[in-house]
């Protein structure tokens, strides 16, 4: 009785708790771009969260509860930090979404962030590509396949151990190859319509770190309702995302041969054991910047004042 008086309480008019300040990000370079989008003052409220606000306008520089700045553009050197603007105690936002294998000069960087904005599951602020929600309604119907094996791919480079991998596979499985590296790119809205009709998408990470899975395995693969081969961070790390039997790991087999030989040979009943996630769950692609910076605010009455990361490169290359 005592618990529901209490509650009767908490939940009565006016009991409601004060409303939170607002906390304001700065996005010192938007990512990929010189034309950021439209920012309204409840963007962040599309994404659930309230109290939030991005913007894009240097100006607010001096009274900004947290800067972020995208690596892409610090790299490229489209992008430079106000250091002697920077008011005291103001937090800065490292974020990156590349591998490490495609960020250089991070030694630059010592001593100057305070917290992190990336895929790696130990960031401060942590936004996967993707992940898996429940889900209560119809399960959706699978696409009818009639091809074997597809790969989407825009930068082949042979020293890159999935073009190695490819070359192994290619005497043993039927893959067809799509993207600007192959000479048969496909459209935005073709990509997942055309691998809907495969079996199975090779979902290789254009190189292999920790906790580094990108849209090649949510979006191209089990968005498009194929099942991902994947090549990238230890089975571990993706059954840390998705169930045990959602997905086939490269590292299971001895070999490509072997592995292309537990593909051809599979019958049915054996593949459709891989969408049983499908009856609970479903895919969400978390693919939107402005979803991204907004969950900084959700995080920031819990991340830590005062820290700085005095060696960002081995922190990000462990």
């Amino acid at each position: 009785m005592a618990l529901w008086l209490l509650w009767l309480l908490e939940s009565a008019p006016g009991s409601a708790p004060a409303p939170q300040p607002t906390v304001t990000i700065l996005i010192w370079h938007w990512p990929f771009t010189n034309r950021p989008p439209e920012l309204s003052r409840d963007t962040c409220t599309h994404y659930g969260m309230a109290s939030c606000r991005l913007s894009s306008n240097r100006s607010l520089l001096a009274s900004a509860d947290a800067v972020v700045f995208h690596h892409r553009e610090l790299q490229t050197l489209q992008s430079r930090l106000p250091l002697d603007q920077r008011p005291h105690g103001q937090p800065w936002v490292w974020a990156s979404l590349e591998s490490p294998s495609n960020s250089r000069g991070l030694h630059h960087f010592r001593g100057i962030f305070n917290w992190v904005l990336s895929y790696r599951r130990d960031s401060d602020i942590f936004v996967p590509y993707g992940r898996l929600e429940p889900y209560s309604g119809p399960t959706p119907p699978l696409p009818a396949k009639s091809k074997m094996a597809a790969w989407v791919v825009s930068n082949f480079q042979e020293r890159q151990q999935r073009a190695r991998l490819y070359r192994q596979l290619a005497p043993h499985l039927q893959v067809d190859v799509f993207g600007r590296a192959s000479g048969r790119p496909l459209c935005a809205n073709c990509l997942l319509p055309t691998v809907a009709r495969y079996r199975f998408y090779l979902s290789f990470e254009n190189s292999q770190h920790r906790d580094y899975i990108t849209e090649k395995f949510w979006r191209n693969a089990l968005a498009a309702g194929a099942v991902p081969v994947v090549l990238g961070p230890p089975r571990a790390t993706y059954e840390a995302f998705v169930p045990p039997d959602a997905f086939v790991h490269v590292d299971d087999f001895s070999s490509a041969r072997e592995l292309a030989g537990f593909l051809v040979s599979m019958n049915e009943s054996r593949y459709q054991r891989f969408f049983a996630w499908r009856d609970r769950l479903r895919v969400r692609l978390l693919g939107d910047w402005r979803e991204r910076f907004c969950t900084i605010c959700a995080r920031y009455p819990y991340l830590p004042r005062g820290q700085v990361y005095e060696d960002l490169e081995s922190w990000f290359r462990a």
